[in-house]
């Protein structure tokens, strides 16, 4: 059809529905190059302010998956199942997820993104692994899944390169905490990687980007929904994310704590969340009849240490060095981290996950613009979880950056964003 961008984004700026027809053609247009990264900032600012109906968001995500080719995995025999996280401080689980779920015997193939504002990114992590290769081309991908089990690669060219776009342009135009944008985003990659299934980890809390339950369970909603629409077995969870994930915040430092879970030393929320996303893929895949059988499964490939040599051997098909399985000291560290020092005694009452990721994106490890590079050595240390006793003067957290003065810049608010008080707080959930 013919198309008009300004009248395309006049509508929307208006709260007008657009078309199936519409969408498509404005979507190929802006994958063609006819239509300039200004014009599309602009529309995304538009439907950030006025949404998307559901049959415009099924639209602008399949008009995004058939922005390029279909990855197909045909070759690959066992039950496939990709995992997705809508983003959060300290998230490293798909590192540690999908191989414990491949030495289960399901398949995992996942493309994944880099950080995306104050969250880190599963790509970032990975690359901070000397050697591992994430641009690798279709064709390996699927014999590396049909051959180690798992693969986590990033967008190809081939692979929604609409979304590539997109995802990079609402990073820098603060239009990420969109249900209809992220779900368009999320999915249409997903659905263009051939599995059979998926499951999504929705998070909700300070450092996600829906911070509201109610958003969450609409994202959550609206992912299942729009999934099984395109022929999938979709599940989700919410997972809670007022504060982060772990003791880690960067992406050196968030690989080596996801290579400890493997290790079976693991921070306990880690494991715990790892587990229930775990227990998810492999009864949607059918690997196991019950949660308490798929939970047994999963410790098992922990204990034996079957998870941890699927990892190295994703690592290696990846051109990684393999030895960051057994050795994670190999990974990049920085020499002298700065310390965070508490103000007053007492307990660890609170942290602002959103806050904390803020400072780990300042210290380096993640964007402020799309084409940044990040410090793999970058970011924090959090030495309490909540509810533990601190004392006056007692080191809380380490700041982890290539450069000690301007880490030094970020420790008030790194002293601000732990809230101590005289009493404990009250028992969380992390699995909402």
């Amino acid at each position: 059809m013919a198309l008009n961008p300004v009248r395309v984004i006049t509508e929307k700026r208006q709260g007008l529905a657009h078309s199936a027809a519409e969408l498509e053609a404005f979507i190929q247009a802006y994958t063609a190059g006819q239509i300039p990264d200004y014009q599309m900032s602009a529309w995304l600012m538009a439907a950030f302010l006025n949404g998307l109906s559901l049959s415009e968001t099924v639209a602008l995500t399949q008009a995004m998956q058939h922005s390029g080719s279909q990855l197909s995995l045909k070759s690959v025999t066992a039950f496939k199942v990709d995992k997705h996280s809508t983003g959060g401080v300290g998230d490293k689980i798909t590192l540690c997820l999908g191989p414990l779920v491949a030495a289960c015997g399901v398949a995992v193939p996942t493309v994944a993104g880099r950080g995306l504002g104050h969250t880190g990114g599963t790509l970032d992590k990975l690359e901070a692994i000397p050697g591992y290769r994430v641009d690798i081309s279709a064709r390996r991908f699927a014999e590396i899944v049909r051959t180690v089990g798992v693969s986590i690669m990033g967008q190809t060219a081939e692979i929604a390169p609409a979304d590539k776009r997109l995802y990079a342009l609402r990073d820098v135009t603060a239009t990420v905490e969109s249900i209809p944008l992220i779900v368009a985003s999320i999915l249409s990659k997903k659905l263009a990687t051939d599995s059979d299934a998926l499951v999504m980890d929705v998070k909700c809390g300070r450092g996600a980007f829906m911070q509201d339950l109610a958003q969450a369970k609409a994202l959550a909603k609206m992912l299942v929904k729009v999934g099984q629409g395109a022929g999938r077995k979709v599940v989700a969870l919410l997972t809670d994310m007022s504060v982060p994930l772990g003791f880690t915040i960067g992406n050196a430092l968030e690989t080596r704590e996801a290579i400890d879970v493997l290790q079976g030393k693991g921070p306990s929320d880690v494991v715990e969340l790892t587990l229930a996303l775990g227990i998810e893929m492999l009864m949607v895949a059918g690997a196991a009849t019950s949660r308490k059988q798929a939970r047994a499964l999963l410790q098992k490939a922990i204990s034996s240490g079957k998870g941890l040599e699927v990892f190295a051997r994703m690592v290696a098909a990846h051109g990684g060095d393999a030895r960051v399985a057994e050795t994670p000291s190999l990974l990049p560290q920085c020499k002298k981290p700065v310390p965070v020092l508490a103000k007053r005694a007492g307990f660890i009452f609170g942290m602002d996950a959103l806050e904390l990721g803020l400072v780990s994106v300042d210290l380096g490890a993640g964007r402020t613009q799309t084409d940044q590079a990040v410090d793999p050595k970058a970011g924090i240390v959090l030495l309490h979880k909540l509810a533990a006793p601190v004392r006056r003067g007692e080191v809380i957290a380490l700041l982890h950056s290539s450069g000690r003065a301007k880490s030094e810049s970020l420790v008030e608010r790194t002293t601000a964003a732990i809230v101590i008080k005289t009493r404990p707080p009250g028992p969380t959930q992390l699995v909402l």
